[in-house]
């Protein structure tokens, strides 16, 4: 499986997605538009981010794009079915998904804006995980551990 995160403006929800990652076994993440990396411009490691993450940003390969719709393109050509974990009137629920043969791609966005509708339309499918409470969503770090565990133990 291959993370594709998108505009996340939190280092802390960043270190945490790829801790979480690491223990799921996650081949790749692409970080995509401002969403914070490992590195910072000068090429020096992120305290703050390895403080989170645990080290993680070490075992997880990782690549920056500036276009998400880059990264879609290029996981597609590399085989993979993409799947959004966004609230949208298209979606299907994450437990009543019948995950496909082909490896996955799951692409997460902004804590507050989620996805866009252009990069949901080059998606595969829209899930969503289910709510029950009065809070219509969870944080983003933590709805990335619920969709990678559900989806890469299926």
């Amino acid at each position: 499986m291959i993370l594709v995160l998108n505009n996340i403006r939190s280092v802390h929800n960043v270190g945490s997605i790829f801790r979480t990652a690491d223990a799921v076994g996650i081949e790749k993440i692409y970080l995509c538009g401002y969403t914070p990396a490992p590195l910072d411009r000068f090429g020096t490691a992120r305290k703050d981010f390895a403080k989170v993450s645990l080290g993680a940003e070490k075992t997880v390969p990782w690549e920056q794009s500036n276009s998400i719709a880059r990264a879609i393109e290029l996981v597609k050509s590399e085989g993979c079915y993409v799947v959004a974990i966004e609230q949208d009137k298209n979606s299907t629920s994450l437990f009543q998904f019948k995950k496909p043969k082909k490896p996955l791609a799951l692409v997460l966005g902004n804590e507050v804006h989620g996805l866009s509708k252009p990069s949901l339309k080059l998606c595969d499918v829209i899930l969503e995980i289910p709510m029950q409470g009065y809070k219509e969503s969870l944080n983003v770090s933590v709805a990335a551990g619920v969709a990678l565990f559900l989806l890469g133990h299926k």
